[in-house]
């Protein structure tokens, strides 16, 4: 693999620099922040919401707002490789997109892919521009990483459905206009069928939302409780009972835009400005955890762009997002102990650092724990036995 630009893509990536040199704020050096970006960031308040819909609306304004969306839908229609130089440029700055990228990233590609006219002309504008912001309503208590045990139920009543059921680890649940649901809606099928995928209002009557709050003092995931909630039909995404396959289109746009964020500025170069702020620069101990904590991110870099590559060609990726996702959590929790030991005393109140410190277990736990990552890598490349499963 050639890691070097393409004319075309130096072309772009000089184009993105311009507009983001003109249009965001540097981020500041030998801070947390860069780690934190694959985490999200809390939103505290309404101000915050407030800027992060006015830099989105810019975006959209001057067409870098979905940028892989086709120019139809609003977007500017570009590579998966033009995405990831966008996002790797991004990175540098401080860019409050972070509230967008499940509706954008996510939810935009699926309601185009499987949503009619129709919802495309409903759901796409407002979803590009900021007006509106989605959340993802697919794990419960207990169907996490095994998401197809769901039990959360939609009935069919008249030109609408009737919901029951309960969703966890919902991001951004409280400030959502809409979410995107499965619901089991054949209680008689087999796991993987009988869901359907709808989207769901968040402002609808029997809607409870409880967030969830942390560690870190933020409250960043939700609990969602759904007691005879009626969507209309007209919110559904593709077939009854088809909705395991639009959720794959979901799932797979959530393994790219993980992809994208693993940029390229390495972990390590926070780390290495902490520490000559620091004066430990040429401290030999404190030497080796910068070039270990360099090795590891630039090793996820790489892997980063197999995943990338493979939706460029059209292929889905293979086990390297399970080795990306493994090993972005024990690099996390690599920069932030190293991060904290620079510091001494000083980190207990330095924002960024002992924020992502608290928060980085959870990119353990998100998106498939670690256990279940090393049984995906054990069975998938190293051909081990599978794990029982229940029948």
């Amino acid at each position: 693999m050639d890691f070097n630009d393409t004319p075309a893509e130096a072309e772009f990536r000089v184009e993105c620099r311009a507009w983001l040199a003109a249009n965001a704020t540097p981020r500041p050096v030998a801070s947390g922040g860069d780690v934190l970006a694959i985490l999200g960031t809390e939103i505290d308040g309404e101000a915050a919401l407030a800027e992060a819909r006015t830099w989105q609306a810019k975006a959209a304004a001057d067409g870098w707002a979905g940028i892989g969306w086709s120019r139809e839908h609003g977007g500017r229609g570009a590579t998966p490789m033009e995405q990831v130089i966008f996002t790797q440029e991004a990175a540098r700055y401080e860019v409050p997109d972070y509230v967008f990228r499940i509706g954008v990233a996510m939810g935009g590609p699926t309601v185009i892919a499987h949503g009619t006219e129709a919802q495309q002309r409903r759901f796409l504008p407002p979803l590009l521009t900021g007006e509106e912001i989605w959340c993802q309503l697919f794990s419960e208590p207990d169907a996490g990483s095994d998401l197809a045990s769901l039990t959360t139920s939609a009935t069919r009543d008249g030109d609408g459905w009737i919901v029951n059921g309960q969703k966890v680890w919902s991001s951004g649940a409280q400030y959502s206009r809409w979410g995107m649901l499965l619901a089991r809606t054949d209680q008689e099928a087999s796991k993987h069928a009988g869901i359907t995928y709808f989207i769901l209002d968040m402002e609808l009557p029997g809607l409870d939302v409880r967030p969830l709050r942390q560690m870190t003092g933020g409250a960043h995931f939700n609990e969602v409780f759904l007691d005879d909630v009626r969507i209309p039909d007209d919110c559904r995404i593709g077939p009854v009972d088809g909705g395991w396959l639009v959720a794959q289109t979901t799932l797979l746009n959530e393994r790219a835009m993980v992809g994208e964020l693993l940029g390229e500025r390495n972990a390590a170069e926070p780390l290495v400005d902490l520490a000559h702020a620091r004066g430990v620069g040429d401290d030999r101990r404190v030497r080796q955890q910068l070039a270990a904590a360099y090795i590891e991110s630039a090793i996820i870099r790489y892997i980063g762009l197999r995943i990338v590559t493979a939706f460029s060609r059209g292929t889905f990726p293979g086990p390297e997002a399970s080795v990306a996702k493994l090993a972005m959590g024990r690099l996390l929790q690599h920069t932030t102990n190293t991060a904290l030991s620079l510091l001494g005393p000083a980190g207990a109140v330095d924002g960024d650092w002992t924020t992502t410190f608290l928060a980085a277990p959870a990119v353990r736990i998100a998106g498939g724990s670690d256990e279940i990552q090393r049984n995906i890598i054990g069975e998938r490349v190293l051909g081990l036995p599978k794990e029982p499963r229940p029948t």
